[in-house]
């Protein structure tokens, strides 16, 4: 016999709305915590149910099923009926990048979700049709391009008036984990002739949006995993990575003039008003994402030229974050010796763990 959640979950395929609706105002509470696996009666009938009704054109259904669905994503087999329906995929994207869709943001949490399982990969393979208007907001049809587009033009709801995209940070986040993903990132695209990645840069300093910091800064690290791109993103001038990587390190300090013209450029001369980073956990993001640029060892000479270890330096004085001052000591270390370094330094460099993490919505 089904307890009396389960027959609460059975309703979710009434023929009746309203019995829909008053199943769903109830079902959205227990998508959290132990009673999660409710969800799993009648060999998880329920999942087809939430995403046939995240389809509907009533707009709290659909807000009430993807916050159920994105909560259902800490299941790892639920998450895989979810991101291996490569129809349902689709539509997530598709809707993401309808501008006129008010729950855009909460669909972004689920395919965030949805990212942790490397079926995400079939996302960069989806093209969709975009109509007159929407072709003049997106250059290319290919959803990963509409979805850097969203990402980077729809900041603070300038593309969609119910939406601002921030949770694409952590998407491109997760997906830069995967070989297919990287590639995606570090990559000129032929529609634009750009490197996505260079497109997200900018965002290591908007110190009013940890979402968007955090995820790009984990983007960036990630694509690092790929060292024969090293040279090319540190010396590109259309790319330029390192002072987007060393400014949210850089705080109002002076650093010696026979070291401070060795800087980027745009490390030079800073402003006595110089804003570090203020979260200890996107300062060692960074500071891994150095780490793994010494793992090459033009990279590391590059560094080297670059006064790299000025930086690293004056933030070591100032933190009192014993993972900041050990990740500072890593840098330093790997910068002052000569020798090549150990494979097993690549392998040490962990993704961050909040890329494991799901996104609750309460």
């Amino acid at each position: 016999m089904p307890t009396e959640l389960e027959e609460l979950v059975g309703f979710l395929h009434s023929p009746q709305p309203a019995v829909v609706q008053i199943a769903l105002d109830n079902l959205v509470q227990f998508s959290t915590g132990p009673n999660q696996n409710i969800f799993s009666y009648d060999n998880y009938e329920a999942i087809n149910d939430l995403k046939r009704l995240s389809k509907s054109d009533s707009k709290t259904l659909v807000n009430q099923s993807i916050t159920i669905l994105a909560n259902l994503c800490e299941d790892v087999l639920i998450r895989n009926l979810i991101v291996e329906d490569f129809e349902y995929l689709k539509f997530l994207v598709s809707k993401i990048v309808n501008l006129k869709n008010t729950n855009a943001d909460i669909m972004c949490i689920l395919l965030t979700n949805l990212a942790k399982n490397d079926s995400i990969n079939n996302i960069l393979d989806v093209e969709i049709t975009l109509n007159e208007e929407e072709k003049n907001i997106f250059p290319s049809s290919r959803v990963i391009n509409c979805l850097m587009d969203c990402f980077v033009k729809g900041n603070d709801q300038k593309l969609n008036n119910y939406a601002n995209f921030d949770y694409l940070a952590y998407f491109f986040a997760d997906l830069s984990r995967f070989q297919q993903g990287r590639s995606y990132f570090i990559e000129e695209q032929s529609y634009d002739n750009v490197v996505p990645l260079s497109k997200l840069l900018v965002f290591t300093e908007k110190y009013e949006d940890k979402i968007r910091r955090e995820g790009v800064a984990s983007t960036i690290k990630n694509s690092l995993f790929d060292t024969n791109a090293h040279m090319r993103l540190l010396t590109d001038p259309k790319i330029n990575i390192l002072p987007f990587i060393l400014l949210p390190l850089a705080g109002p300090e002076e650093i010696d003039e026979d070291e401070v013209f060795d800087l980027p450029d745009e490390l030079q001369l800073l402003p006595p008003d110089k804003q570090r980073e203020p979260l200890a956990g996107i300062q060692c993001i960074h500071l891994e994402s150095l780490l793994l640029l010494c793992t090459t060892k033009p990279a590391r000479e590059y560094l080297r030229e670059k006064r790299v270890y000025s930086i690293v330096r004056e933030l070591h004085k100032v933190s009192n974050v014993e993972e900041v001052t050990d990740l500072c000591d890593r840098v330093v270390q790997m910068l002052q010796r000569d020798e090549a370094p150990d494979n097993a330094e690549i392998e040490a460099i962990e993704s961050d763990e909040d890329d494991d993490k799901i996104v609750e919505i309460v």
